[in-house]
């Protein structure tokens, strides 16, 4: 549990506990006839902002995010060795497939846009239709996935077992050597690395001057409108599922053949109720993750914000309110932990050493957090 989730819970438990005593108290006096006076009102406690700030620093395994990430960008993963997790989710360039769909073994086209794999760690559920639990269900699925990596997992976890620089990296960290749960594992460490804190959340900390006056805008109007009823929490957004089209017919506004995925959780749960909701996404660096949309149909972030206006809050954005909005997402894009790129000229295939400060701490009756290095400038997409 988060500090401040245990914090907002204390507080909401100290305020049933003082109701619950102000009004027992009431009655006794009432009874006593010591009291006819009406008692004050109680004002309700003020409520936690719908957005907060990300950490400065992720919490998680360096050792095991080390190795995450060159196995994120090992094609010995795919079926016939072209392909990684990197093909799809540049860390790079935002995280995100820059298509509307991605391409994966042997050319085939895939038929959904790939989301953004930067923060996915604070998303409540992974993929669009929420049919992966936990990022290391998510890591599995794509390396067997025929039309995306087409590998079979036992013959990765063979071809990893026959490296002996492979072998002695993995028993460092797991007791039990090479599995695929270990694999995925050590990808999802990395994934669970890759937070971006922004202006943004400097500005929600206090620092005015963080965002620009069109972007404070931005951010009131964003608020104003709507918004955030759905794109909350520390990933402004990843923490629930809506319709597509909550009050207006997206696919009929889209003029375009229903899809087999456009369909979203539906396919997942068969139930009627869950026809056309997907995951929310995330908004962070939503700036450098174009097209946008389960199905990649907008291809810039301002008419992605008319749309959204439409069909989801029933209103038609000003082209002043689209463009402070566009203004104050673009104080969503972060920055990248110093470890999330690959070194350049480093070997794919070479075992990665964890610097000293990174080493894991001894295990203790109340663990302390590995501390990130300082973060970086994300890259744009060129």
């Amino acid at each position: 549990m988060r500090i401040s989730d245990f914090s907002a819970r204390k507080t909401r438990n100290q305020y049933r506990t003082f109701i619950t005593v102000a009004v027992l108290g009431g009655l006794v006096l009432t009874a006593c006839g010591s009291s006819t006076e009406t008692p004050a009102p109680v004002a309700e406690p003020t409520p936690p902002p719908p957005i907060e700030p990300l950490p400065e620093h992720a919490t998680f395994d360096m050792p095991k995010a080390l190795l995450g990430r060159r196995l994120y960008h090992d094609t010995r993963l795919s079926g016939d060795g072209t392909l990684s997790c990197a093909s799809c989710h540049n860390v790079a360039a935002g995280g995100a497939e820059p298509r509307r769909v991605s391409t994966g073994i042997h050319g085939q086209q895939g038929p959904i846009n790939s989301p953004t794999v930067l923060n996915s760690g604070l998303n409540f559920v992974q993929f669009w239709d929420g049919r992966a639990a936990t990022l290391e269900e998510q890591a599995a699925g794509p390396v067997a996935n025929p039309i995306e990596m087409g590998a079979d997992w036992a013959v990765v976890v063979a071809t990893l077992q026959a490296s002996p620089n492979d072998v002695q990296e993995f028993t460092a960290i797991y007791p039990d050597g090479i599995t695929q749960a270990n694999v995925t594992n050590a990808i999802a460490e990395y994934e669970r690395s890759l937070q971006t804190p922004a202006r943004f959340d400097a500005f929600l900390r206090g620092d005015m001057s963080a965002l620009s006056a069109q972007e404070q805008r931005g951010w009131a109007t964003f608020t104003e409108v709507g918004c955030t009823t759905c794109h909350r929490g520390q990933n402004i957004g990843g923490g629930m599922y809506q319709r597509m089209g909550l009050v207006q017919n997206y696919f009929e506004l889209r003029g375009t053949p229903l899809t087999d995925v456009d369909h979203g959780r539906f396919n997942v749960s068969h139930d009627e109720a869950d026809r056309h909701r997907f995951k929310v996404p995330t908004l962070r660096n939503v700036a450098l993750t174009a097209p946008y949309f389960h199905d990649g149909s907008q291809e810039d972030l301002a008419s992605a914000v008319r749309v959204m206006g439409r069909v989801q809050l029933n209103r038609e954005l000003t082209d002043a309110q689209v463009a402070d909005i566009v203004a104050f997402l673009g104080s969503l894009t972060g920055t990248l932990p110093e470890h999330a790129l690959m070194p350049v000229a480093a070997d794919p295939n070479a075992p990665v050493v964890a610097p000293e400060a990174a080493a894991p701490a001894t295990p203790t009756a109340t663990p302390t957090a590995t501390p990130t290095p300082a973060p970086t400038p994300a890259t744009p997409a060129q």
